[in-house]
């Protein structure tokens, strides 16, 4: 099986593709802001990321996501379900977490399938 992983720094890689399938490290937004400028900060890496790894967020298998503070579940939907494209819904998950900075307020983590 061919691998391919992109943006390793010694520790991990940014988004690793095995086969068809993509699979990405937390994304993470170290800007400020409240839930939603982080949110879309993490958004448009994913975007990124997919557009490198030859794919888009319609082919998304499965979103994890990890909230600070439970409390920011609302503002967090009010933009990902801007950005998600109906029909193309992903498998999803939301939980609270301690994050690795206390200015984190959200990581996303995504599994996806290369565009064909």
């Amino acid at each position: 099986m061919n691998i391919q992983r992109y943006e390793g720094n010694g520790r991990m890689s940014k988004a690793v593709v095995a086969g068809q399938t993509i699979y990405f490290c937390g994304q993470t937004c170290r800007d400020g802001g409240d839930i939603r400028v982080q949110t879309s900060a993490v958004l448009k890496k994913i975007d990124d990321l997919l557009a490198a790894c030859g794919s888009d967020k319609r082919h998304l298998l499965m979103v994890q996501i990890f909230l600070k503070d439970m409390a920011d579940f609302a503002g967090l939907n009010e933009v990902y379900d801007k950005w998600i494209e109906d029909g193309y819904e992903p498998a999803r998950a939301c939980v609270q977490a301690t994050m690795a900075a206390p200015d984190i307020l959200v990581e996303i983590v995504v599994t996806a399938a290369v565009a064909s």
